[in-house]
């Protein structure tokens, strides 16, 4: 695979761990993003921190295709991220339209990103 598909898928990834950031901002976003109404002030701010978690995970995958040392760690930090709510989401159905949508694309950036990092890791040998 070469280097500049292993950026693109990099990026890719990064840039849909963004996506959620904007759940920091509260309840109305939060319902855009995932399609649940949240009244409880503790499912709020636990949520509203997930969505901090994946702008670290997202500036992860975005840090790894700019800095080639980083592509390993950033690349396990995303399969990790995408593993689990694929699992998490198989294991219970996704529960509304908006999550089912996330795991069409979750199922779909996962084998990208574990070509990439099998790339990475060949390359690095």
């Amino acid at each position: 695979m070469k280097d500049a598909a292993i950026i693109v898928i990099l990026l890719a990834a990064g840039l849909v761990h963004l996506l959620p950031v904007a759940g920091v901002l509260g309840g109305s976003r939060l319902q855009a993003l995932y399609g649940v109404t949240v009244d409880d002030p503790a499912v709020a701010l636990l949520l509203r921190h997930r969505a901090v978690l994946f702008a670290l995970v997202g500036a992860a995958l975005i840090a790894a295709a700019a800095w080639p040392p980083a592509r390993v760690a950033g690349a396990c930090v995303g399969v990790v991220s995408l593993g689990s709510f694929l699992l998490l989401a198989w294991l219970t159905g996704p529960t509304t339209p908006a999550l089912a949508r996330v795991f069409r694309i979750d199922a779909v950036l996962l084998p990208l990103l574990l070509l990439a990092l099998v790339a990475v890791l060949r390359g690095e040998r």
